[in-house]
């Protein structure tokens, strides 16, 4: 059996998992990170080396500044960076090969290819390993759900406490909007420990845009569709949730519309265990929506109904594998960690979105978030 090419990074974890997740410390600037013969070494500078060498997994930490000082007296003629020193470790540790992940520095890349080591881009995941959640990391998500939990909770004190008054909606004088709910939210979650960028607030039309964040005036008697996905400071996971609020009387197309969305995802749930195909998931949303009467179209001017994948993977990343997805053929595997999050938006009449996690079992999945149904306000 041919032996494993040791894996290579050069990221800060920031915006890597895969760099968080090798030594389960967050450094801010890229640095090198490497396995060999079954240790975990890093390299950093001096302005992380006591702290890595003592909150990380890493199994040994090499000081950065006296590489470069060797790579600054081989190579006079230029300017040493990380890829110099990466040369000079795989010359000290006797190794000429690794892998790296697909988003790995492409100047880095070219310049290791130079120097005349076997870089290769590995085909799917480095630590394909991530997929499966540990209880451990399960208790995270469901942590990071949490967080979610109580964005929503801010949100919806403030819509039930608004005014209705003709076509706005007042809390304490001033009219809500997307971004005075984005804001409740997000100090609501930051008090509680963690980080929630890139929230979703949007109402009417905006909602039909599913990664739109939403922007100006909520209205009365309309969706609103609420997409928190915070991250836990103190681990990493994320939790991602969505709930659709509406303040005032919804009407009975908008009724329909939303039993449609929980029908799908209650389905979905249902459906979810060991070994079930993602796609299988995804198409069964599709003909349960088809059931209640609501068809997906796409147009010159964009697409309405059901036109995004069911669910994806969760965890360091807010989007990692599996997929549940029309085009992708994928057994769930047990102990994934999957958002549920069927949808449906046309404009005129808004859009729905309900989202939870769960984790699959061999059995009924393990659902990792709570928080009530209760939209119409």
């Amino acid at each position: 059996m041919a032996a494993k090419i040791p894996p290579l990074l050069y990221a800060d974890t920031e915006r890597s998992a895969d760099a968080l997740y090798f030594g389960r410390v967050g450094v801010p600037d890229p640095f090198i990170a490497f396995g060999l013969r079954g240790k975990k070494y890093a390299v950093v500078s001096a302005l992380e080396f006591g702290r890595v060498r003592k909150t990380s997994d890493f199994d040994v930490v090499l000081p950065l500044e006296k590489y470069l000082q060797r790579a600054r007296e081989l190579w006079p003629q230029r300017k040493p960076a990380a890829a110099e020193v990466i040369y000079l470790l795989a010359k000290d540790f006797r190794q000429t090969r690794f892998v790296v992940p697909e988003d790995f520095p492409a100047g880095v890349f070219d310049k290791l290819y130079e120097l005349g080591l076997d870089v290769s881009v590995a085909d799917g995941a480095l630590f394909p390993e991530r997929e499966i959640k540990t209880p451990r990391e399960a208790a995270a998500i469901r942590e990071g759900n949490r967080l979610s939990a109580l964005g929503f909770a801010a949100a919806e004190r403030i819509l039930r406490a608004s005014k209705i008054r003709g076509r706005a909606l007042l809390h304490r004088g001033q009219t809500v909007t997307s971004e005075m709910l984005k804001f409740a939210i997000e100090v609501a979650i930051l008090e509680a420990g963690g980080v929630s960028a890139n929230t979703i607030v949007a109402g009417g039309d905006q909602a039909c845009d599913p990664h739109e964040r939403g922007a100006g005036p909520l209205r009365p008697h309309e969706l609103i569709i609420v997409d928190i996905f915070p991250r836990v400071t103190a681990t990493g996971y994320h939790g991602d949730m969505t709930r659709t609020f509406l303040r005032g009387r919804a009407s009975d197309a908008q009724k329909k519309l939303v039993a449609a969305v929980r029908a799908a995802q209650l389905g979905a749930i249902k459906m979810i265990r060991t070994r079930v195909n993602g796609r299988a998931v995804h198409l069964q949303c599709v003909e349960t929506f088809k059931s209640h009467g609501f068809e997906t179209k796409h147009t010159a001017q964009g697409s309405v109904g059901f036109f995004h994948g069911t669910g994806h993977g969760l965890g360091l990343a807010v989007h990692e594998p599996p997929r549940m997805s029309p085009t992708i053929d994928y057994p769930l595997k047990k102990g994934s960690v999957v958002t549920v999050e069927p949808g449906l938006y046309y404009p005129g009449l808004g859009g729905c979105r309900i989202e939870d996690v769960v984790q699959v079992t061999a059995a009924r999945p393990k659902l990792l978030s709570d928080y009530h149904y209760t939209w119409e306000l």
